[in-house]
């Protein structure tokens, strides 16, 4: 058996997760507004993650990979790291399966996501707030109880589950002629390439990522993954250093990934509150921001824009 840790999905692998998540996942509602279309000299297409179970495009990777499990391995739970979303995803998708989920949360993680983890019905683990400390824990859970891991990004599974958004979008929305998304750890931005140019092999595609965690576009422009990226941003849930193979999707996908600052995407933030009337987590808001930055790249095209998540602590708003 081929590790899911290592390998990138096919689109076979993505179809069948579509199938596989039918009964659990929601198809989430395309959104436009003239108003924004009107600022970015382009047609807008906002593909509704933040309305996700959970709140978040998570809950198709987690879903998958919950569901692909023999029941002899389901048995002994799943178990993930993470800082918010994921986590939660994981907790709902294993309560679909009626099995235990444990997620390592890093000190310091979003408050109300770290409530919404316990809520979905997660055995919390706390650490310290960085990689080793996460991943340390994760092992030391997996040891004592045989749970599986389920990477947040770095997952066959998960990534196969993250590309059904593409074939869903492509199918509600006829003629886009871009697709954009955030980048953290690839996972979401490698799936949607490949489900999205097994479809059409000229479509442009595009990825978000904040100037303070730049590693995916540093990579890019160099033969190396660049790991020497402290994180220094707002969006909290791209934070993560792009997953190796994930970037392997990114360059042979020709993903041009725009970075864009913390104030610009608050900016953007705003705007889709206040013009699109949804709330959407600060993450969400990259793609829209490196819309309005670089606008010769996109006039007058059909943009599938990806919102990826909503979950926000109304306590701390980034404004």
């Amino acid at each position: 058996m081929e590790s899911v840790m290592d390998t990138l999905p096919s689109f076979e692998q993505i179809r069948d997760a579509a199938a596989r998540i039918a009964p659990h996942a929601r198809v989430t509602p395309v959104l436009r507004s003239v108003t924004l279309d009107e600022l970015s000299g382009a047609e807008l297409y906002f593909k509704c993650e933040h309305l996700q179970r959970g709140g978040a495009f998570k809950f198709r990777g987690a879903c998958n990979a919950v569901w692909t499990l023999s029941d002899e391995q389901a048995a002994h739970g799943v178990v993930t790291h993470s800082s918010g979303n994921h986590g939660n995803a994981l907790a709902l998708a294993a309560a679909t399966r009626g099995i235990a989920a444990h997620v390592v949360v890093p000190e310091g993680a979003v408050r109300a996501k770290v409530e919404a983890i316990e809520r979905a019905g997660a055995i919390l683990h706390r650490c310290a707030p960085n990689q080793a400390a996460r991943e340390a824990m994760a092992a030391e859970v997996q040891r004592a109880t045989g749970a599986i891991m389920v990477h947040p990004y770095a997952d066959t599974r998960v990534m196969a589950g993250q590309g059904t958004l593409a074939l869903e979008l492509l199918q509600q929305v006829e003629g886009l002629n871009a697709l954009i998304t955030p980048v953290g750890g690839g996972g979401l931005a490698s799936g949607v390439a490949i489900a999205a140019h097994a479809i059409d092999p000229a479509l442009p595609l595009f990825g978000a990522e904040p100037q303070g965690a730049d590693d995916a576009a540093q990579s890019l422009a160099q033969p190396a993954r660049v790991t020497t990226v402290v994180p220094d941003t707002v969006c909290d849930g791209l934070r993560a250093l792009v997953g190796e193979r994930n970037l392997d999707a990114l360059r042979a996908h020709r993903v041009d990934v725009i970075t864009v600052s913390d104030a610009e995407t608050i900016a953007a933030m705003q705007l889709l509150w206040s013009e699109l009337k949804q709330v959407v987590e600060v993450s969400s808001a990259t793609v829209l921001a490196a819309i309005l930055k670089r606008p010769e790249r996109f006039a007058g095209r059909r943009i599938g824009v990806v919102l990826t998540g909503g979950n926000v602590d109304l306590q701390a708003l980034p404004w």
